[in-house]
């Protein structure tokens, strides 16, 4: 581990090194992110009411997708016990988010374990997205470093085992999925029928009632 060691102290070194509103950006955005991509799956949901079934499941698994991949890396941390960095790593400048207490473990990296989840799953609703998902995602996982909570293989760790998490959940549930929301959207239950939306066929088949009224 001296490379990383090494890694940490060259990062978190370049990181008291910079402008004050760098380092607060940092912090804020280390915990916000989070904020940031569960905006961005309500967003997902929303525009997916008027998609296919199989679209709006996509979109329905996709925070579960990512719910599963957090799951995975509490069960990791638990097996390794890695002590945090800013504890263990000498001669490394003080980090500038607070070092998490003895038993909170560092690998994998929860934060860049849900940033990598969150990525794949919303471009698996809707690839053209990746090009802003990716790009957050790695920047949240290096921010993880930068505040010296976490070591750069943490991080490295966690966006992998997010991001291949996801995509085998949604893989694996989107047909159950499919079909839940194909009936769910059958449902005589207003509330239920808000949830999933009208649907693609809704818009069109609403027009033709309107026209054949006026008839």
């Amino acid at each position: 581990m001296t490379f990383d060691d090494e890694l940490y102290r060259d990062i978190t070194g370049f990181a008291h090194d910079s402008p004050t509103w760098v380092q607060h950006t940092a912090e804020v955005w280390t915990e916000a992110g989070i904020l940031v991509f569960g905006a961005l799956f309500v967003v997902a949901w929303w525009r997916s009411r008027r998609d296919s079934h199989h679209a709006f499941a996509i979109a329905a698994l996709a925070p579960l997708a990512t719910v599963v991949a957090y799951v995975c890396s509490e069960l990791l941390k638990s097996g390794f016990t890695q002590d945090r960095p800013c504890r263990a790593v000498a001669a490394a400048v003080p980090s500038l988010a607070g070092c998490p207490p003895p038993g909170d473990w560092s690998f994998p990296s929860n934060h860049a374990t849900i940033a990598g989840a969150s990525a794949v799953a919303l471009a698996l609703v809707r690839r053209a997205v990746v090009w802003l998902t990716a790009p957050l995602a790695l920047l949240m996982a290096f921010s993880r470093v930068f505040v010296g909570v976490h070591y750069p293989h943490d991080v490295a760790a966690g966006l992998l085992l997010g991001a291949v998490v996801a995509a085998a959940a949604v893989r694996l549930g989107r047909r159950p999925a499919t079909r839940l929301a194909e009936a769910m959207r059958a449902s005589s239950a207003p509330a239920v029928r808000w949830l999933t939306g009208p649907g693609p066929a809704a818009a069109p088949a609403t027009a033709y009632a309107a026209s054949h009224r006026r008839r």
